[in-house]
């Protein structure tokens, strides 16, 4: 039962209120009056992370805590048209890098042959995983020409909303090992150079010969191994399919690490995707990414520094960039249509 407010308690009611109201005008004028219509800035991610001991899966196991951040730059795949070309870029990242106060320490493998890996992606011929922010997806790595290795599959639910992204169950259903990751990728502005904005991805990942279903392409399989899957109801007869029959060859080059400070050191890399067969560029990429236990872990001087690296190096790249784009939406727009996404 609420107890019954004395007038002075109103008074203060309405006098806290008028402060807030004051306090929230003064936020959306920093030089001047507001202007018409202005909204309240939305809050930084980090401020959308609400204690995970609070947010439970069903079988009341708290949710999965972000570890990753994981910047990206699209590039233009014109500009990739041999292993120099990933050095010359490698050496714009260096200079960059090093101009901010940023470490840099070259990776040895710098100077070998870029490494090759094969990707696809599976769908249903409408995209309901992707149009409903699933992606699913295998790499195969390759040494002199030959596969190498266990297939990874790869499930991940990928949103701009942290929120949703963590509250997604992405442990699968199967008999081996599997690895979860969440990270916060970040991305340049679609129509700017110079800002970012952030897409939560909740990957699982586990190597193909970890699950023994025998057909792995029916939505009733996907379903058992991926409880996500099972929520959009699709009958179970149905199957999945490369999209676009496109299938891709990845060629990555790594550079080197990145040293933002206070034990935040991550790898960085540049790759091309272009499909096998006509060898038909498709796009570039520069990624780094830093682990984590807790966000509390990386300090003010390195979030700083690191935000800075990523927006200088946007405007010494400006000619190779490639705004508003994936790597995952390219393969799906192979047919000339981009699905609705959440990307």
């Amino acid at each position: 039962m609420g107890k019954t407010k004395t007038k002075e308690n109103k008074k203060d009611d309405k006098d806290n209120k008028a402060a807030e109201g004051k306090n929230a005008r003064k936020k959306d004028k920093p030089n001047g009056k507001p202007k018409a219509g202005m909204k309240a800035r939305p809050p930084e991610p980090e401020a959308l992370s609400a204690p995970d001991a609070a947010r439970l899966y069903a079988d009341g196991t708290p949710f999965d805590r972000v570890q990753y951040l994981e910047a990206k730059l699209i590039l233009k795949p014109e500009r990739f048209t041999s292993v120099q070309s990933f050095r010359s870029f490698g050496k714009i990242v260096q200079r960059t890098a090093r101009r901010l106060g940023v470490g840099f320490m070259d990776d040895p493998k710098a100077g070998l042959r870029p490494e090759i890996r094969e990707v696809t992606f599976f769908d249903t011929p409408d995209f309901a995983l992707y149009n409903n922010a699933f992606i699913l997806r295998r790499r195969i790595s390759y040494v002199d020409g030959f596969p190498v290795g266990d297939p990874e599959i790869v499930c991940k639910f990928r949103h701009p909303d942290e929120t949703l992204a963590a509250a997604m169950d992405m442990r699968p259903k199967i008999q081996g090992t599997y690895r979860i990751k969440f990270k916060s990728e970040v991305l340049p502005l679609k129509n700017e150079i110079g800002g970012f904005r952030r897409l939560f991805s909740h990957n699982c990942q586990f190597g193909l010969s970890q699950t023994r279903d025998g057909d792995r392409t029916s939505l009733a399989a996907l379903s058992r191994a991926f409880p996500g899957i099972a929520m959009l109801n699709r009958p179970g007869t149905e199957h999945v399919r490369l999209v676009n029959e496109g299938i891709v060859e990845e060629v990555l080059l790594p550079l080197g690490r990145l040293d933002f400070g206070q034990g935040a050191v991550g790898k960085c890399d540049v790759s091309l995707w272009r499909t096998r067969g006509e060898h038909k560029p498709l796009v570039g990429e520069f990624a780094f990414q830093v682990k984590f236990a807790r966000r509390e872990d990386i300090g003010s001087p390195p979030r700083k520094l690191g935000a800075q690296f990523y927006a200088v190096l946007q405007h010494e790249v400006a000619d190779w960039l490639l705004l508003g784009m994936t790597k995952t939406a390219m393969v799906y727009r192979l047919n000339g249509i981009l699905p609705s996404s959440h990307e």
